[in-house]
């Protein structure tokens, strides 16, 4: 069984892990369906020999990006790694087999890994000899890997709900009006949010009233996300913005929608309940498709609907400095009629972002799963 180590690593340990975290969030939005992880080694002497992080789905992996940056001066090192090493020949070669054969002769990693096609790699560095600890940091890495954890443990997507909203709680004027009501500042970063998710969603509500683009821009290097556009009817007219070649655009209608009118569109066609999409078949079908996480951007209405199927993992709030007194609020009904059953949630950050108050919360009934299995 792995140690833990967190009571006894030393302060660089403790360092050379958390760079390992910045590093696998570099991963955000290119990794889908593996998870993020990074990898700093160190040299006998404490000393950052080697850094990396999971790239791409499908190329190396942390442990050899680092190991290849190294060189000789991994042998005799330790090796941080927020997931444990998989034992696992897929697409790339076992990374518990590259830290051995490199000569490290100490690992500690953050994360267990208990999928039965990727695990073992624990065991088989502590078969070879090498000192093994498990559990250094946990926390703070599974934070890092929480969209990724969450569609493994919940079989859907991780959905980040990301509004602006004035300070009493508006979306828009009386008149529909709502831009802008965030900063420049914070519109670029919901770019750079989009950036590191793997599908954007918006409703019919927003298409209609705000031909939106949901591209990523001003990101360098960015992946862009799947563009989902929830139109049930399938009124959505060809030069929509969203149809342009700036990233890949899915197109959500009603089973039985008339869509000639969009040929070369891809759709997913979902039956209707209660007139709307049901959100949990829209959650997997999305899933099945590689969609680990999801960026909802999609109006007071929509955002209701995922709360009320319990599907909000996370929220991102702009809050700006301005007063409306009327206009549709951010979040409509959600099914919630008693203070007794409001969703409660916990604010783990709270930033300025130009003149805006970003505030992001989770709910407190979400708890990001010990273990899960990657992906390959």
């Amino acid at each position: 069984m792995a140690t833990d180590a967190t009571q006894n690593a030393p302060e660089t340990g403790a360092a050379a892990m958390r760079r390992a975290i910045a590093l696998a969030a570099r991963g955000l939005g290119s990794t889908s369906p593996n998870p993020v992880v990074g990898c700093v080694i160190t040299d006998a002497a404490g000393t950052v020999v080697g850094e990396g992080w999971h790239q791409r789905a499908g190329g190396p992996h942390a442990e050899v990006h680092a190991l290849r940056a190294a060189g000789p001066a991994a042998r005799g090192g330790t090796a941080y790694v927020t997931l444990e090493p998989c034992n696992h020949t897929g697409r790339t070669g076992p990374c518990a087999q590259a830290l051995i054969e490199a000569g490290v002769t100490r690992v500690v990693y953050a994360v267990p890994d208990p999928n039965p096609q990727a695990s073992g790699g624990a065991a088989t560095l502590r078969a070879a000899g090498v000192e093994t600890e498990g559990g250094f940091l946990r926390a703070e890495a599974e934070a890092g890997n929480a969209a990724w954890l969450t569609s493994v443990r919940l079989g859907r997507p991780h959905v980040t709900w990301k509004y602006a909203a004035t300070l009493d709680g508006r979306s828009a004027a009386a008149d529909g009006s709502s831009r802008w009501i965030t900063s420049p500042e914070s519109r670029a970063d919901v770019h750079r949010l989009r950036a590191e998710a793997d599908a954007v969603l918006v409703g019919g509500g927003t298409l209609r009233a705000d031909d939106p683009h949901l591209a990523v821009r001003g990101v360098e290097g960015a992946t862009q996300p799947l563009r989902v556009a929830l139109d049930t009817h399938a009124a959505l007219l060809p030069g929509a913005r969203v149809l342009d070649d700036a990233a890949p655009t899915l197109l959500v209608v009603a089973e039985n929608a008339d869509t000639r009118h969009l040929p070369g569109v891809d759709l997913l066609r979902l039956p209707l309940r209660d007139g709307r999409v049901p959100v949990p078949e829209l959650l997997a079908a999305l899933h099945a498709r590689g969609v680990r996480s999801v960026f909802l951007e999609g109006g007071p209405s929509l955002a209701g609907s995922f709360l009320e199927a319990g599907a909000v993992d996370r929220v991102v709030g702009y809050l700006a400095p301005a007063l409306l007194g009327s206009g549709p609020a951010a979040l409509a009904d959600a099914g919630i009629t008693t203070i007794a059953r409001a969703v409660r949630l916990q604010i783990t950050e709270a930033v300025r972002i130009g003149t805006d108050l970003r505030i992001t919360a989770v709910p407190t009934a979400t708890a990001v799963p010990t273990t899960a299995p990657k992906e390959h």
